[in-house]
């Protein structure tokens, strides 16, 4: 199993940042690759979102499960579907990070773990001559730089504006 284990920080309560993790429709403003978000649920445990991934010529739905929520902390998650994986979307109180002319900080943290050879290869519709081995070792190295995309634009929707953010990587296949 692989693990990808990022932070970052926002000048925000986790009260205020919260809602912003667990809107799983909004994520299609956080990256390039996300094309539409259907939610089938209310958003509170039990809720599935199919998540319509388009990267160079594949495309790919992936299917999420919200697991376990403990507002305003943690948001747990699982694929149901074609790959073995699972994480969290946590947020913890850092208000001694907060700059001087900000009130408080929290710190995001994304821990995804996943098994990448896990997917079931009939459900993947990949071009003539393209394996699944080689399309793992293009998106693997990929996963920082959207990372980064995806906190930079989750950070500004939570405070307002942009601003640079700092990704503090934990864990990395």
């Amino acid at each position: 199993m692989d693990r990808i284990l990022l932070s970052t920080l926002a000048y925000r309560s986790p009260e205020e940042v919260f809602p912003h993790v667990r809107s799983f429709a909004d994520y299609t403003r956080y990256t390039d690759h996300l094309e539409e978000v259907r939610v089938h649920g209310d958003g509170n445990v039990g809720s599935v979102y199919d998540l319509v991934l388009s990267w160079w010529k594949l495309t790919y739905t992936a299917r999420s499960k919200v697991t376990e929520i403990t507002a305003p902390n943690s948001l747990q998650w699982r694929l149901t579907k074609d790959i073995d994986a699972r994480g969290e979307w946590r947020v913890e109180p850092e208000p001694e990070s907060a700059p001087a002319d900000e009130p408080t900080a929290s710190r995001i943290y994304f821990d995804a773990v996943y098994d990448p050879y896990s997917a079931d290869r009939s459900s993947i519709s990949l071009p003539r001559f393209v394996s699944l081995d080689w399309v793992v070792d293009r998106v693997e190295p990929r996963l920082l730089d959207e990372a980064e995309t995806v906190v930079q634009r989750l950070v500004a929707d939570i405070e307002g504006r942009r601003r640079d953010v700092e990704l503090t990587i934990h864990e990395m296949p």
